[in-house]
C-alpha cells in the first residue's frame, strides 16, 4: 500500500513526520483521520488550528503557520494499523524534501517507530546542517501509556509552549 503525499505550504519552517498512516488515514486520504488520536487537538493548542474545522481548511491552516506534514515511508505491506506490522517499507525523499524546502529548521517526528525508521532510511537527517530533529511522544491511540492532556503537555513543551 502507498501512503499519502506530503502536505506542505511554500515556506514551511516544520515539518512533522510520522511512520505511515493509519488505516482510517489511508481510506479518508487525510493525515490522522482516526478521531481517538490526539494530533489535531495538539496542532489546535499548539498552533491555534481548531480541531473541528473541516480537514482541508485545517491543512491550510497549518501550512500558514509554516507546518508541512508527511510520513517516514512512501509505502508497505500491513495488516492493520500497527507499526510493529510493517513489512517490505519504502522510504519517502525525506532528505530532499528538507533540500526542496530550505525553509525547514525543525524536523518533528510524531512517535518512536517515525524516528526508528527514519534512523534506518535516511540517518543523515541528524547531521544536516541548520536542521533540528526533536522526537516526541506518539499521538496515535496505540500510545495508551500517556493520557491525551500528556501528550498535548509534551508538544507544548517542545514548541516552548506553556
Amino acid at each position: 500500500m502507498s501512503g499519502l503525499l506530503p502536505a506542505a505550504g511554500r515556506d514551511p519552517r516544520v515539518l512533522i513526520l510520522g511512520s505511515f498512516p493509519s488505516v482510517a488515514s489511508l481510506q479518508a486520504g487525510e493525515y490522522y483521520a482516526n478521531p481517538r488520536n490526539a494530533f489535531w487537538q495538539v496542532m489546535e493548542r499548539a498552533f491555534g488550528v481548531p480541531a473541528d474545522l473541516p480537514y482541508e481548511e485545517r491543512i491550510v491552516l497549518l501550512a500558514e503557520k509554516g507546518v508541512a506534514l508527511w510520513d517516514v515511508l512512501a509505502g508497505c505491506r500491513r495488516e492493520g494499523s500497527s507499526d510493529a506490522s510493517i513489512r517490505d517499507a519504502r522510504a519517502n525523499d525525506i532528505p530532499g524534501f528538507l533540500r526542496d524546502h530550505p525553509t525547514v529548521r525543525t524536523v518533528v517526528l510524531n512517535g518512536r517507530a517515525a524516528e526508528q525508521w527514519l534512523r534506518r532510511v535516511h540517518p543523515e537527517v541528524w547531521a544536516m546542517p541548520g536542521i533540528v530533529v526533536l522526537s516526541l511522544p506518539s499521538t496515535s491511540p496505540a500510545n495508551a501509556r500517556l493520557t491525551v492532556e500528556e501528550k498535548v503537555a509534551l508538544w507544548l513543551a517542545a514548541a516552548g509552549k506553556p
